[in-house]
């Protein structure tokens, strides 16, 4: 039986969990490194950390009996796996000080959610493709799902990782089915998108936003030890290379008629998805990261290209330029990190997605991408770690 318990990591969370949590948080990394605290003083971080705080206070009382962060049906357990992330990014362990009971019921949860076929998701998910419902959510809410999974896996009590380690197995089988089955065009190919698909002549059969979720997830479970097949990352990857766009310098949500578009969150999910495989500092993430400097997170609830969500964005380009460092990280964050703080409300939640009917999904959804977005200089959870 395994048991990882990415040591390094625990040590930061458990000196934490003992000791009032991530005052100092922003202070673990080597001196010697490409310190992502140094884009502020102590005193901004202290500020940034009570926003933190004062958030996971508030979506610690939205936990429903069952375990689950309140959202819709078609959004779990995505949406309850990422206010997980979000409370272990803080330096937060399942089982142990404030929060711990929180964490263990909401991962006992999202363990409750997989079926048969080793897909994670809450509710039917039979039909075709329909927007808002499980048919359309069921691939996010897996990918997300096992991401968490492997990230807990190694902070969760014995009989906790046990179960965790059987319903990643499976659903890491699901995924290589979903990556795998047939799609009419060959630029699809190595990708993954919805479980059920709304085929139509300008409809694709992969699409960037749903890979890079599965690219984390498949990146986690290695750091796990988990299997996870070289070919799986290769024929993704090969897929993520497709989406660049080499004349506007950024990545594109998919390759197929209307779909070849693009916005801030679909290129940090290229960017991201360039670091998960572990292409560091690749010329094209660079380009892209240029791009994100271009378009900074100034306006609450403003967005850039087709289809820009504004927390869903924030989140991944905020992993996506910690990941390159440097002048993208301190160019990026400060702008971020002062829209966010300055749109919490008084009750510490977020307000809901102010885009493209996504209101729907909550504040916990809101509240758990904000945090997730404040947290990359934390460098706690493995799958974040530079």
């Amino acid at each position: 039986m395994r048991f990882v318990r990415f040591f390094d990591s625990l040590f930061i969370l458990f000196t934490l969990s003992f000791s009032g949590f991530a005052q100092e948080a922003p202070h673990l990394q080597d001196p010697g490194s490409d310190d992502l605290s140094s884009v502020f003083p102590q005193t901004e971080w202290t500020r940034i950390d009570r926003s933190i705080d004062e958030a996971l206070e508030w979506l610690s009382a939205q936990q429903e009996p069952d375990g689950s962060f309140v959202s819709i049906t078609a959004a779990q357990p995505a949406v309850t796996s990422l206010g997980v992330m979000a409370f272990m990014a803080r330096g937060h362990v399942p089982g142990v000080g404030r929060y711990g009971q929180v964490l263990v019921r909401a991962i006992d949860f999202v363990l409750s959610c997989q079926d048969q076929e080793g897909l994670l998701c809450q509710g039917a998910v039979g039909g075709r493709h329909v927007d808002k419902a499980p048919s359309h959510g069921a691939s996010y809410n897996h990918a997300i799902a096992g991401l968490m999974l492997c990230e807990a896996y190694g902070m969760a009590g014995e009989e906790q990782s046990r179960r965790i380690e059987t319903v990643v197995v499976k659903a890491l089988e699901f995924s290589r089915q979903l990556q795998t089955r047939p799609k009419r065009y060959a630029e699809d190919f190595g990708g993954w998108r919805y479980v059920r698909l709304r085929w139509t002549n300008q409809s694709t059969d992969s699409d960037l936003s749903v890979t890079g979720w599965y690219l984390m997830f498949l990146r986690a479970a290695k750091n796990a030890e988990f299997d996870v097949l070289p070919v799986q990352i290769d024929e993704a990857m090969a897929f993520v290379d497709r989406c660049w766009d080499p004349q506007q310098q950024v990545f594109r949500y998919s390759l197929i008629g209307g779909d070849r578009k693009s916005s801030r969150g679909v290129v940090g999910v290229g960017i991201l998805c360039q670091s998960m495989a572990g292409r560091h500092e690749t010329e094209m993430a660079k380009s892209a990261g240029q791009w994100l400097l271009a378009h900074p997170f100034r306006a609450f609830g403003g967005g850039i290209g087709t289809g820009d969500r504004f927390f869903y964005s924030a989140y991944y380009c905020s992993q996506a330029m910690a990941q390159l460092g440097g002048h993208f990280w301190r160019g990026f964050f400060p702008p971020l990190c002062e829209t966010l703080l300055i749109s919490q409300r008084a009750d510490g939640s977020w307000p809901a997605e102010p885009r493209r009917g996504d209101a729907v999904f909550g504040n916990a959804y809101t509240t758990s991408l904000a945090v997730l977005s404040l947290t990359p200089a934390h460098q706690i959870l493995p799958v974040y770690q530079r």
